[in-house]
């Protein structure tokens, strides 16, 4: 079977959405008061450090920033990993009363999210928890949604949405593959398979 790749955004475009983000959380919680932000890793780890220095030009205050480890609160741990990659969960400050963004690359089926969620609430009790994702690729299975959003990309559900961030990856682009069967596998997932759930 072949396999294409479609480029449907690169580092400008994705430097842009982030400082988007950025200006849409500041505009929808009157400000920086009471924000944390909190990445998924492993890609939602490095976008929710660039939102916060986009949100820290515009606002001059830098927000905590934290990372969050899901993988033992997935739904399919049990049966979908033989060696699961553990990273470590890095939230040095309350959560409790605050605003919490959620922040990851892809929004795909929702369970992440869910899985997110659980965790967060292990740690305290937020005022709010809202969520940021560079890419809305479609196919909830739950009912979760973005409350900011860098691109929305339909996909169909053979598709992959490879989303590279310099951090990591060395290079930043998203990426969408179309007639592959693979399963990601990527230094840095905290998981491996698709990480775009």
């Amino acid at each position: 079977m072949s396999v294409s790749r479609q480029k449907v955004m690169d580092a400008a475009t994705v430097r842009r959405a982030i400082t988007r983000i950025g200006h849409e959380i500041l505009e929808r919680n009157g400000g920086a008061r009471d924000l944390i932000l909190i990445g998924i890793k492993s890609r939602g780890a490095p976008l929710a450090d660039r939102i916060a220095a986009a949100i820290e030009q515009v606002e001059k205050v830098k927000l905590p920033v934290g990372y969050l480890d899901i993988t033992f609160y997935r739904d399919d741990f049990q049966t979908a990993f033989d060696q699961p990659v553990v990273q470590r969960t890095e939230i040095l400050f309350d959560i409790t009363g605050k605003t919490v963004v959620l922040v990851d690359d892809v929004l795909y089926t929702g369970r992440t999210i869910r899985s997110a969620l659980d965790a967060l609430t292990d740690l305290g009790r937020p005022r709010a928890i809202q969520l940021a994702v560079l890419i809305d690729r479609g196919h909830r299975e739950l009912p979760i949604r973005a409350d900011f959003v860098g691109k929305n990309i339909p996909t169909t559900a053979n598709e992959q949405v490879d989303v590279r961030l310099k951090e990591i990856d060395k290079t930043d682009s998203v990426v969408i593959e179309r007639g592959s069967t693979r399963k990601k596998l990527r230094e840095g997932d905290s998981a491996v398979i698709d990480m775009d759930l």
